[in-house]
């Protein structure tokens, strides 16, 4: 093999090995019988979200996958494969089988996920956690949660004694033009 030819395979390799280690989450999925039009539109998508997609030879993945300590990935690259980097360790797997309910073609093989290699199966559970977002918006209701509840006790109280609190009110506003008068008189 020619010097320059195998150089460069080993830096493509290197360069593969660096992805996985540092990125915190690595999906390898099966494209095979996606349409152009539809692998762009999952780019589109993935690139929305940060997410790298990659198609490498797999003896290269293989090769880097051995590299990075993580030769269990090395079981599901086989077929047509492509592999989606990124630094969020749910985006690329909820992506992709978000895409993959409506494009059959599409199968999620296994993953790295924060420096562990999971199955199929696992990648589905990753998938199924909300994005950063929705995390947020959950953790801001359980915060939200204890006040909010105050306020519900509080208007019930209110609303349950409608008579107490109105006749007070209703004295205080039959007194005020009785007063006025009577200053004004004076």
């Amino acid at each position: 093999m020619n010097k320059e030819i195998l150089e460069s395979k080993k830096t493509l390799v290197e360069a593969i090995a660096t992805k996985m280690k540092e990125s915190a989450s690595t999906v390898v999925c099966e494209y095979r019988g996606l349409t152009v039009a539809e692998v762009t539109e999952l780019r589109r998508k993935l690139r929305a979200e940060n997410v790298e997609f990659k198609v490498y030879k797999n003896s290269m993945v293989s090769r880097a996958a051995e590299s990075a300590d993580f030769a269990d990935l090395c079981e599901g690259l086989t077929g047509p494969n492509a592999i989606a980097f990124s630094s969020d360790a749910v985006a690329p797997a909820r992506i992709l089988a978000e895409f993959a309910k409506t494009h059959k073609a599409l199968v999620l093989k296994n993953g790295i996920v924060e420096g562990r290699v999971l199955d199929s199966a696992n990648m589905a559970q990753i998938a199924s956690i909300p994005g950063r977002e929705g995390l947020i918006s959950m953790f801001m209701s359980c915060l939200q949660a204890p006040l909010r509840n105050v306020c519900y006790a509080v208007n019930a109280v209110r609303d349950a004694k409608p008579e107490e609190t109105s006749a007070p009110a209703a004295a205080a506003e039959e007194a005020k033009p009785e007063e006025s008068a009577a200053e004004a008189a004076a």
